[in-house]
């Protein structure tokens, strides 16, 4: 499958960040985007601290260049969860449908899915998703995303091929 689209992964954890927690949510989301045909040129694992999450996701998004900028971690209701809040400072607008996918298809695993405050929006050309700190979790709501995550990239770099009368249905190979 060739690589179409640049991608970085921040983990967020204050106790991933001190080295008392193992990270695998982030070397599992890097493993699926790489199948999926994504560079994962970037990987970083930050505590709960919302100005160094957004300067990241900034920096990411302005001189990386990447297309998606994918986060795990601080999504819950913890007082120190605060990853969707940095997000929002650094965003232009959100993309609701694609939360709302996430939030429905783990709602049907999880009935703590509903406490999820996950965000996904777009900075410039850049795609900021944010998934839930748990492997599994991050695993599940990735995999929601996945079959779009590429014409979505497209889309905000202006690759994508948009016909009037699509809305939304994805276009094949010509």
């Amino acid at each position: 499958m060739p690589i179409r689209h640049r991608a970085a992964v921040l983990t967020v954890s204050d106790l991933g960040s001190r080295g008392q927690r193992v990270d695998t949510a982030g070397p599992a989301v890097s493993a699926l985007l790489a199948g999926a045909g994504f560079e994962v040129v970037e990987h970083a694992l930050l505590p709960d601290e919302p100005e160094q999450i957004a300067t990241l996701l900034s920096r990411w998004a302005d001189e990386a260049g990447v297309a998606v900028a994918v986060t795990t971690g601080g999504t819950g209701l913890s007082p120190r969860d605060r990853t969707p809040e940095a997000t929002l400072t650094v965003i232009d607008y959100r993309v609701p449908g694609m939360e709302e996918a996430m939030r429905a298809a783990s709602l049907a695993v999880v009935p703590t899915a509903m406490l999820s405050r996950a965000v996904c929006g777009v900075r410039g050309q850049t795609l900021i998703v944010n998934l839930p700190g748990s492997e599994r979790g991050a695993r599940e709501n990735l995999t929601v995303l996945l079959p779009i995550l590429d014409h979505a990239c497209s889309s905000l770099r202006g690759d994508a091929e948009e016909s009037a009368g699509t809305h939304g249905r994805l276009q094949g190979p010509s």
